[in-house]
């Protein structure tokens, strides 16, 4: 996916602050501006991208997949 097709609304520029790796899928977790974005991905993608803690990333979330509930 090119930075370009990201909606410019929808997006977070961070660093990587810790990867948890599963066998499966792994959980990455985003030093932003607005607070920590934590992403569940593929382990083979983290792989493929050569994710590491302090690599620079743009986290984006699809607006039809956020959920608000109350506290």
């Amino acid at each position: 996916m090119s930075i370009k097709s990201i909606n410019v609304r929808n997006q977070f520029r961070g660093t990587i602050k810790e990867i948890i790796e599963g066998p499966v899928l792994s959980e990455v977790d985003v030093s932003t501006p607005a607070g920590i974005v934590t992403s569940v991905i593929t382990t083979r993608s983290v792989k493929e991208l050569n994710l590491r803690p302090g690599s620079e990333v743009i986290a984006f979330v699809k607006s039809t997949e956020v959920s608000i509930a109350t506290l």
